[in-house]
């Protein structure tokens, strides 16, 4: 299992790097469709879409289209959109049964969760085109809350997180994850004077309590993702969303906290 983890980690990772060293804008918005068409079509299975692979395919040929004809301006609103979504309705939905499979408000809430996933891809593609290392500096936060939690979690975990829906989280994992981001972005505002990270570039506008607020609020819409997609998979039955990344799971399974954090990082880098 270890073994097929790192592989296919390995594999992205040098896909990915090759991509970005190519500086091709056409090769990165291919990447993303290829991962925004697989994700679309798990996001069909989790909900029991009859027609997941169609699903797939009219899901690519939307983003296609609108990376290529939205404006920044545009893009601003569907991010600003994207997040009451999450504030209104897919937060919540941690809170409240989820509706019964094959009724009309099962396929509005697949409809709705697949709008997120949408933007969370589409803003990727805005802040690459602002800035590579913009881009990573903000996947990295996601990245270390997630290693944070993972170690803190299996060494002091006691209190449960939200047993009900993911079992293994604990709040000491939460803690865990915030203090490996705030103790990264700290050492970063204080070593590296480069605007194209998320935690210096808050800062230097906000000072020290905006970037810790900033970073909070990223962390927590992280987790909040993690759960929501542990939700859905539990009312299905599924261990993971698919097996399309040997020894990862599914698309969804690796995207998943950055579902809700990336519009909400879109916003920023733009008004940064």
């Amino acid at each position: 299992m270890l073994k097929q983890r790192v592989i296919t980690a390995a594999c992205l990772a040098a896909v990915l790097f090759l991509i970005l060293w190519s500086g091709s804008s056409t090769l990165f918005g291919m990447f993303l469709l290829i991962f925004f068409g697989a994700a679309s079509w798990e996001n069909a299975r989790l909900f029991e879409n009859k027609y997941p692979v169609l699903t797939g395919v009219v899901a690519c040929l939307v983003f296609a289209g609108v990376a290529y004809f939205l404006s920044i301006r545009e893009y601003i609103w569907l991010a600003m959109i994207a997040c009451a979504v999450w504030g209104v309705f897919l937060i919540p939905a941690l809170f409240r049964q989820m509706p019964a499979l094959g009724t009309p408000f099962n396929a509005v809430c697949q409809w709705v969760y697949w709008f997120s996933v949408l933007c969370s891809v589409l803003s990727v593609w805005v802040l690459y085109r602002k800035s590579v290392f913009f881009l990573l500096s903000i996947l990295v936060v996601i990245w270390l809350a997630d290693i944070g939690a993972y170690f803190a979690g299996r060494t002091f975990g006691k209190h449960k997180l939200a047993p009900s829906i993911s079992p293994g989280k604990t709040w000491e994992g939460v803690a865990g994850g915030v203090v490996a981001v705030l103790a990264a972005a700290v050492v970063t505002v204080l070593v590296s004077p480069s605007q194209e990270n998320v935690a210096v570039s808050v800062y230097n506008r906000y000072g020290w309590a905006g970037m810790v607020v900033s970073l909070l609020i990223l962390v927590a819409l992280s987790i909040l993702g993690d759960l929501l997609e542990s939700k859905l998979k539990r009312r299905v039955g599924m261990k993971d969303s698919s097996n399309l990344l040997p020894g990862h799971g599914g698309v969804l399974d690796r995207i998943d906290s950055v579902i809700p954090t990336l519009p909400v990082a879109l916003l920023l880098g733009l008004w940064l």
